[in-house]
């Protein structure tokens, strides 16, 4: 995730800095989210303990990549619209409709984007992961990254995923895509937040114990 700075007048073609790696991955029940949490701006570590993984609802939660602000305004909306909805219809939203709901923003702003890439991921009757750009294009798969990291994180899951694993394999697994992708991208690294979200329980962050303890077994390092 990178703070950014822009000069000159501002062009759809700008750039878009997105220097971080997040990754969400459905299970048969189950949706499990993870981010690392190196912040930079431009060659600088700006902050080793960012913060880009937020539950949004009981049941569903956002990863964040791109410019800081940004992202944060949007995880503030859709935290607001969705306990909004809850409060209204004593239900959770849909996550299609709450996918639809964040790409519908980010499309009224195109000619001004948000500067982000989003995870939305979460279960209602069933897991979903949403991949959604500046523009506001909104695209559902069983797994997404998102991120300067992301191709490393895709090589792992690609070889390595499988629907019917079970939540501590998927744990592992997104433990593994994150640590690869901090060994090669710059922009990627320190600790790894980790967060399992399923219909029972909702939304659940995994301790960070846990996650150095997974990180020793596998042989890898924070």
């Amino acid at each position: 995730m990178h703070i950014g700075f822009y000069k000159g007048e501002f062009s759809m073609n700008a750039q878009m800095q997105t220097g971080t790696t997040t990754v969400g991955i459905t299970l048969k029940d189950t949706v499990i989210m993870a981010t690392e949490r190196r912040v930079t701006m431009d060659h600088f570590i700006a902050h080793k303990d960012g913060r880009k993984l937020y539950q949004i609802d009981d049941s569903s939660a956002m990863t964040i990549a791109g410019l800081v602000g940004d992202a944060q305004v949007l995880v503030r909306y859709m935290q607001a619209e969705l306990k909004l909805f809850r409060l209204q219809r004593k239900i959770g939203m849909p996550l299609d409709a709450a996918a639809t709901l964040l790409s519908n923003i980010l499309n009224q702003s195109k000619f001004y984007p948000y500067m982000v890439q989003i995870l939305i991921g979460g279960v209602d009757t069933s897991p979903h992961v949403f991949s959604v750009d500046a523009a506001g294009g909104s695209v559902e798969d069983v797994y997404a990254s998102t991120g300067s990291g992301s191709p490393f994180v895709y090589g792992v899951l690609e070889t390595s995923y499988d629907k019917n694993l079970s939540v501590n394999d998927g744990v592992n697994l997104v433990v593994r895509a994150i640590s690869a992708a901090k060994s090669r991208d710059s922009a990627s690294g320190g600790m790894i937040d980790v967060a399992v979200i399923d219909a029972k329980k909702g939304y659940s962050q995994v301790p960070e114990n846990e996650i150095r303890e997974r990180v020793k077994s596998l042989n890898l390092t924070i």
